[in-house]
C-alpha cells in the first residue's frame, strides 16, 4: 500500500484506498489527482514525492468526498501548493462539514463526524482547463457526485475517480453511493465508448480495456432498481423500503450507512419515479411508495 505506480512515461498513481496520481510535469515538479484518505495519507505522499526529488506544485481533485480530499491541508501546508475542483465540489472541498451534511439531510450527529466523511478544509480553487498541464484534460464524470470529473494525461492515461467500482467491491457492498442515477448510468455508458493506452479507476484495479467493468457496473444499477420496484408492490415508506433492501443483500445498519445508502436509495426512488415506474402519495401523513408495473 502506498506504492508508487508507473501508468506512462510521465504518469504514475500511487496505490492506496482511493488512488492517487501523480504526474510529472518536469525533473523537479509534479501535480496530483486528488490527495488520499487525511494527513497520514498526505504523509505518505510526501514521503513518495521527497524519496524522487519532486516538489508539489497543485493537486487536482476530481471531487470532494473525503477519501480524495483527506490529504488536501497537509499536502497544501507543506508545499504551498494549489488545489483545483470542479463546480460546487470546490465549495464542498472549501466548507467539508457539507459533505455530512448533505448527505444525513440535517444537523450532523457525531457519528458521522469522522474523516471517511469530514474531511480537514483546504483552500481549493474553482477548476478550469486553462490551469491544466499542457497534454491533460478534464472528463466529465457526473452522476457519482454533483460535478465529478476525470482527468486524461499527456500519456493517454485516464484516471476515472469513483465513476465505477470494481466486482469485488460491487458484490462486498452491493449498493454503491450515487447522487444522480440517470447521469451515473449515462456516465458509464460514455465510458463504455473511450479508449486510451490505460485506466485508473479510484477503487479497482488498473486496465487496458474498461468496458466489461463499465457494464458490470450498469448492470448491478438496473438489478437494484428491479429489487426496489419488487419491493415497493407492496406499498412503503423509505424506512420500510431501506430495511428490505438491508435485508435482502444481508448489510449490517449504521449512521454511516444510513447515511450514505439512505441518500442513494433516495436517488434511486426519485429517477425511478421520474420514470413513472414509481408512484409516491401521502397517506395518514405518510409518504408512500408503490411501483407502477
Amino acid at each position: 500500500m502506498y506504492e508508487l505506480c508507473s501508468a506512462g512515461e510521465n504518469s504514475y498513481y500511487i496505490q492506496s484506498p482511493a488512488k492517487i496520481g501523480v504526474i510529472k510535469l518536469d525533473d523537479e515538479n509534479v501535480c496530483l489527482i486528488d490527495s488520499g484518505s487525511d494527513k497520514d495519507a498526505g504523509r505518505k505522499v510526501k514521503k513518495i514525492l521527497d524519496e524522487n526529488g519532486w516538489r508539489l506544485t497543485a493537486i487536482y481533485n476530481t471531487h470532494s468526498h473525503a477519501d480524495h480530499i483527506g490529504g488536501n491541508q497537509y499536502l497544501q501546508n507543506q508545499y504551498r501548493c494549489k488545489i483545483y475542483a470542479p463546480c460546487i465540489e470546490c465549495d464542498f472541498i472549501n466548507h467539508p462539514i457539507l459533505e455530512p451534511t448533505f448527505l444525513y439531510g440535517g444537523f450532523v450527529p457525531n457519528e458521522l463526524k469522522h474523516k471517511f466523511l469530514l474531511a480537514k478544509e483546504s483552500n481549493a480553487q474553482p477548476l478550469e482547463e486553462s490551469k491544466l498541464p499542457d497534454g491533460m484534460s478534464i472528463i466529465n464524470l457526473p452522476g457519482h457526485f454533483f460535478n465529478m470529473v476525470g482527468y486524461r494525461t499527456c500519456d493517454d492515461v485516464i484516471f476515472l475517480a469513483d465513476c465505477l467500482s470494481s466486482k469485488e467491491t460491487l458484490e462486498k457492498y452491493q449498493i454503491s453511493f450515487i447522487y444522480d442515477i440517470a447521469e451515473y448510468l449515462n456516465t458509464l455508458e460514455a465510458v463504455k465508448q473511450m479508449d486510451a493506452k490505460l485506466f485508473i479507476p479510484s477503487h479497482a484495479e488498473p486496465t487496458h480495456n474498461i468496458r466489461p467493468l463499465a457494464q458490470i457496473n450498469i448492470d448491478k444499477v438496473y438489478e437494484i432498481a428491479d429489487i426496489i420496484i419488487n419491493i415497493c408492490k407492496s406499498p412503503s415508506t423509505f424506512e420500510k423500503l431501506l430495511q428490505s433492501l438491508f435485508e435482502f443483500y444481508k448489510l449490517n445498519m449504521s449512521f454511516e450507512q444510513y447515511a450514505l445508502i439512505g441518500s442513494t436509495v433516495r436517488s434511486y426512488l426519485s429517477w425511478l419515479k421520474s420514470d413513472g415506474r414509481i408512484k409516491a402519495s401521502f397517506e395518514n401523513n405518510e409518504l408512500i411508495w408503490i411501483s407502477q408495473l
